[in-house]
């Protein structure tokens, strides 16, 4: 690689989010979505999604609660029921066309399905990931103007 070529993003490892309280983190978070915690210490706790992980970080003097703070998109294999599982776990639901919601910390949580999305995990992953998903139409096509055909 040239020292004139800046490196390509290629995708994301991890994404961080901001919580007062790892067990109370963890705990909401796990009312709505069926995960895997990695590993937990003192102030980071870590779900896995397979190939990428989550990281609940602790932040011991949080700022304001219920106030957005910044936006993080969610990607599930079904997301029929996650609304009514957000409203249990007492999450601020956002209005507009997305399904939004605040977590107790001010985190902006959008989720989207799968085969909606561009977003593709590899074969091997999902199968690792014990998933057999497929994209919709519009998301393969979407991939297919980019040169990223997906096999239906």
């Amino acid at each position: 690689m040239s020292e004139d070529r800046k490196p390509r993003l290629v995708g994301l490892n991890h994404v961080a989010i901001e919580v007062g309280d790892l067990d109370a983190a963890l705990e909401w978070y796990g009312r709505i979505f069926d995960f895997t915690l990695r590993g937990k210490g003192e102030r980071n706790a870590f779900i896995d999604i397979g190939d990428q992980f989550i990281n609940l970080t602790r932040v011991p003097e949080y700022r304001r609660q219920g106030v957005e703070r910044r936006h993080i998109g969610f990607v599930v294999d079904d997301r029929t029921t996650v609304k009514a599982r957000a409203e249990a776990a007492g999450a601020k639901m956002v209005e507009g066309p997305f399904l939004d919601f605040l977590d107790p910390w001010g985190n902006r949580i959008e989720v989207v399905e799968y085969a909606n999305v561009q977003f593709t995990k590899a074969p091997h992953i999902l199968k690792g990931m014990g998933l057999d998903l497929g994209k919709n139409a519009n998301a393969r096509k979407e991939l297919a103007a980019k040169g990223m055909a997906v096999p239906e």
